[in-house]
């Protein structure tokens, strides 16, 4: 079995499969490209950064994983100048014309493939991460294939997804994939504490989170006029036979991407698949039950309840409903087919 690496032993918590996968590798076994694949919220990015901090770390040591936090690689990357590490979160669209892709907030497929075409200038290693990956159109992913399947030696490309099934088979099948599951209640609880919250705030924070650190700094900001609040306003209007208003996940919005949509819509089963077992809890546990969000117990509450076989068929339905957000159907759709999933059937003639 393989330990924690040194240095890894703070930054990252949970990443059980990673940690085992790299904690075995050494520098020469290395693939030119990772896929992370994972719910939000679960350390996908924070475990690519350190391993690219771990890759350019000039300091000598026997592992592949860690760092020591002092040499001037480590330096440049925690100051984020280092030459020989390139990050961007969202879309990779493509490039107008020639030299307009600088212009632009996002890489795009132009900018890729000259990253992807330098060696690295300080390091043996060039470590190239897109962060909640997405391409425009296919054509922008095309436009990658060949680098993706044999970029230039020392070269390493990171991608992390929530929603794998949006790439196309052909950009998977050039990286080696690795899951990331859930994060457990006490690490999520360890993370926040780290972060300076008290422990028994935490904890309640940990309990809603659904394994997401994400999910649980939501609910620590406590903001009901939020995706959270209005998700389970939405969730309680949609189960009483409501047609509720989704207008908080902004689907009309022209200027968010398609993955941003989808990210939004994701964040929003989240909540209500903690919202959905709350009140399932509620309706065959009774009111004393404990709940993962004790402060939404009155809205729960007010919930019409259902036969304990329709509770149990309901919980499916939005695990299943989870699993088709993260396909390539619209976020749209996925919402639809969530209400038809919630809303009360009608009673036969």
């Amino acid at each position: 079995m393989t330990s924690t690496p040194r240095g890894f032993e703070f930054d990252v918590v949970g990443a059980r499969s990673a940690l085992a996968l790299f904690g075995a590798l050494d520098r020469a076994r290395l693939s030119h490209g990772y896929l992370f694949t994972g719910p939000a919220g679960v350390g996908k990015k924070t475990f690519a950064r350190r391993l690219a901090q771990s890759l350019l770390c000039e300091t000598p040591k026997l592992t592949l994983l860690g760092y020591c936090n002092h040499c001037t690689g480590c330096t440049l990357f925690v100051a984020g100048t280092h030459p020989d590490f390139v990050a961007s979160d969202g879309v990779v669209k493509i490039g107008k014309e020639a030299g307009s892709a600088l212009h632009d907030e996002e890489l795009t497929a132009r900018d890729l493939v000259r990253e992807l075409s330098l060696h690295g200038y300080r390091s043996d290693h060039r470590v190239v991460l897109l962060g909640d990956v997405e391409f425009a159109t296919h054509e922008a992913a095309n436009a990658l294939l060949k680098f993706f399947e044999e970029p230039p030696a020392g070269v390493i490309v990171i991608l992390t997804t929530n929603a794998s099934g949006t790439l196309l088979p052909t950009i998977r099948s050039r990286f080696v994939e690795v899951p990331f599951g859930v994060l457990t209640g006490d690490e999520v609880a360890r993370i926040l504490e780290r972060e300076g919250i008290p422990a028994k705030r935490a904890r309640i924070a940990a309990d809603a989170s659904l394994g997401s650190i994400t999910r649980a700094r939501e609910v620590l900001d406590g903001d009901e006029t939020g995706l959270r609040g209005a998700s389970f306003a939405w969730f309680g209007e949609t189960m009483a036979g409501q047609v509720a208003d989704h207008g908080f996940l902004r689907l009309d919005d022209r200027s968010l991407s398609a993955g941003e949509k989808r990210a939004l819509v994701a964040e929003m089963l989240e909540v209500v698949r903690i919202a959905a077992r709350d009140w399932a809890v509620l309706a065959l546990g009774g009111k004393d039950a404990p709940l993962l969000a004790p402060d939404q117990k009155k809205l729960l509450a007010s919930v019409p309840k259902r036969k304990p076989e329709d509770v149990v068929a309901l919980l499916a339905a939005v695990a299943d409903v989870a699993k088709l957000s993260e396909s390539n159907v619209s976020a749209g759709l996925v919402v639809d087919y969530l209400r038809m999933q919630l809303a009360p059937r009608p009673k036969p003639a």
